[in-house]
């Protein structure tokens, strides 16, 4: 992680768990982000790319889940991972008329490692996610390439930065600049730590709505504060771990992502885009399966209420991470975005 400030420089810290090491979603071994950012003109936009392992995806399936908190999106792929419970190729986050691009661009990267697919095997589901960044950036541009995206994916690292980078470069959330955060923490099962991280692309939640972790509301400065319009932005959360645990399990877990919305005062209006997809590392289902029966473990279901916890937690955090490190933004038609940060040292001030 570079050294943009984040959640806990602010003091906004979450819960009780104990966070990884890199307090990021790439705590899970093999995980890595990439980004691509384009700023130029009134261009604010990019791709994120989200890599669950170093293998090969197309052959080696994550098992995964997706839960729909609200469903006003555009996001693609989600309808064969809910059905099979696995993913096939790197998750891609972009702006909302980008997700045609970016699907193409993950088709020919499998392609690319497996040349029988859609002749010799089946065909692939790319998945990708969007929020509309058109309040700061030209979003009818079409700005965003098949070559942003492999950008992004060649950039990938277990160390990557957060804010107004990637995906995340033109969002907004609260009134305040958003974009992309992370967070995780750190379980212990039967003697073996394991690691939940979460990654957001925020661009939600209506101004003054922002509840912070002590109970402060805290709303943009004067001049900046947006009349009591509709909800109508989106999150997309991301969850790795490296936890034995079953679709099913996934899913049950990736739902309390809506507790940790919820805290920061959001309610998933009417307009609002908000959707989890989370995987495991831990079990992985191959393409050339040869067997007719495959061993898994999973979680002992009675011990799962420590991933809901980390879930809410870390979903939480990731959005101040977010917050704190995206800065303040002028974008298109001089639109602006003021700071958390700024509102923050306005508030201490004033106490």
């Amino acid at each position: 992680m570079k050294s943009h400030p984040r959640a806990r420089d602010a003091g906004l810290a979450c819960g009780a768990l104990p966070m990884g090491e890199l307090n990021s979603i790439a705590d899970v071994p093999g995980v890595r982000v990439g980004h691509c950012t384009l700023v130029e003109g009134e261009i604010r936009t990019g791709v994120t790319a989200v890599i669950p392992h170093g293998g090969n995806l197309y052959r080696e399936k994550p098992m995964a889940a997706v839960h729909v908190l609200n469903g006003f999106g555009k996001s693609a792929g989600l309808v064969q991972v809910e059905e099979l419970g696995t993913i096939e190729t790197p998750i891609l986050l972009t702006n909302t008329l980008s997700v045609g691009t970016c699907c193409t661009a993950l088709v020919r990267h499998a392609i690319e490692h497996n040349p029988d697919i859609g002749r010799e095997t089946a065909t692939v589901n790319p998945v990708v996610f969007e929020c509309n960044d058109g309040y700061l950036n030209d979003i009818q541009a079409l700005a965003v390439t098949e070559e942003h995206a492999r950008a992004a994916l060649a950039r990938a690292s277990s160390h990557f930065e957060v804010g107004s980078v990637g995906a995340g470069c033109g969002m907004s959330t609260f009134g305040f600049k958003g974009g992309i955060g992370s967070s995780s923490r750190r379980i212990d099962l039967d003697g073996r730590s394991y690691h939940l991280g979460i990654l957001v692309l925020s661009n939600f939640g209506r101004s003054g709505d922002l509840r912070l972790p002590d109970g402060r509301i805290i709303a943009p400065p004067k001049g900046h504060m947006e009349k009591r319009a509709p909800e109508k932005g989106s999150i997309i959360i991301i969850a790795a771990t490296d936890a034995p645990l079953s679709d099913r399990q996934l899913k049950r877990i990736i739902r309390r992502s809506g507790v940790g919305l919820a805290r920061l005062g959001s309610f998933w209006g009417h307009g609002s885009g908000d959707i989890a997809l989370g995987f495991t590392t831990a079990n992985v289902l191959l393409h050339d399966e040869k067997s007719d029966l495959v061993d898994i473990r999973i979680l002992n279901e009675n011990r799962i209420d420590l991933l809901f916890e980390a879930m809410a937690d870390a979903t939480q955090e990731a959005v101040l991470d977010a917050l704190v490190a995206a800065g303040s933004m002028t974008g298109r038609s001089w639109h602006y975005r003021p700071a958390l940060v700024d509102a923050l040292s306005l508030s201490s001030s004033d106490a």
